[in-house]
């Protein structure tokens, strides 16, 4: 495993700071590195301005200026919260792989905070549930990083890409924006094999790698861009009144934009759908009677979908 300098000259100052003093023989066994290495990192920290002191010869040890203390991190209430809420909202756009990192940088979060602070974010962790639209899709942060990389330095890309249709192709593309949009991750900019602007989604994305080929970057509004290529589907509201107990429905139902009540010995299910057909077979999979109240469109689909049934089983009649 490899290990970022910058991050163990940090590693330094948080022994420094725990410890009253600390041998030279001691950093390097804990941070697996030469003494030689190790007044390197202590050299590092002190042109930062941070006073550590040493003590030469054999046997040597290192310590902070006495009374010295890095300065506490200050957060507001409001800060304290917008930042405990970013980081359990990751999974909401499709980075629930950085779910441990935030799980660790609310912990370093918490350290950080004064105790009546601390105490609030901690209840806001246990008392708050965020709840992910299934239509979000995962996305690899590690294509993420390479893509926001490519756009900060207008640097070009070289991806292996499986469209719509699955069909695979190498793209060199000039990455304009990164944006999440319609609970998908996607990269736009210009594509050079097409030579026009196109958008591709990172879950697609086989490989990514960045080459050494610079561009000018241009102002430009992706969101646009996507909103004008990607129009939104017709929405039905639906109405339906389900012949089971709202109790005997629990995990078969999704609750992602769906009102449920108890009526009648049943259930009432209103929500909103795009695609009448995955809904008329979500129905159907619940194996229990329902009444159709709206929208008729969905009456219209069921009657497809029976006469498709009735010329499948007439077909394995003959």
């Amino acid at each position: 495993m490899t290990y970022d300098p910058s991050l163990r000259v940090l590693t330094v100052l948080e022994l420094l700071q725990a410890r009253e003093e600390i041998t030279g023989a001691e950093l390097a066994r804990r941070l697996e590195v030469s003494p030689r290495t190790v007044q390197r990192y202590v050299m590092k920290l002190q042109d930062l301005g941070i006073p550590v002191e040493g003590k030469r010869g054999v046997g040597g040890a290192y310590r902070l200026k006495p009374g010295f203390r890095l300065p506490p991190l200050m957060f507001t209430p409001d800060e304290a919260l917008s930042l405990t809420l970013g980081l359990h909202a990751l999974r909401l756009v499709g980075l629930s792989e950085l779910t441990p990192a935030a799980q660790s940088a609310s912990a370093k979060l918490a350290r950080t905070l004064p105790q009546n602070l601390r105490a609030e974010v901690t209840a806001l962790e246990q008392v708050v549930q965020l709840d992910a639209s299934p239509w979000v899709v995962n996305t690899n942060a590690g294509k993420l990083t390479v893509l926001m990389q490519a756009v900060r330095e207008a640097r070009v890309i070289c991806m292996e890409y499986r469209s719509g249709k699955a069909e695979q192709s190498q793209r060199n593309v000039q990455v304009y924006r990164v944006v999440h949009f319609d609970g998908r991750w996607y990269a736009v900019g210009l594509c050079l094999k097409r030579g026009a602007l196109r958008s591709f989604r990172v879950d697609r994305m086989h490989t990514v790698t960045l080459l050494d080929d610079v561009f000018d970057l241009p102002e430009f509004d992706a969101l646009a861009y996507l909103r004008s290529t990607h129009p939104t589907p017709r929405s039905y509201l639906v109405d339906v009144w389900l012949d089971a107990p709202p109790e005997t429905l629990r995990g078969l139902v999704s609750m992602w934009m769906s009102d449920i009540t108890a009526e009648a010995g049943g259930t009432r299910l209103r929500g909103q759908r795009e695609q009448l057909l995955s809904f008329a077979s979500f129905l159907l999979s619940l194996n229990v009677d329902f009444r159709i109240d709206s929208p008729p469109e969905l009456h219209a689909t069921f009657h497809e979908l029976a006469r498709r049934c009735q010329t499948i089983t007439s077909g394995s009649e003959n």
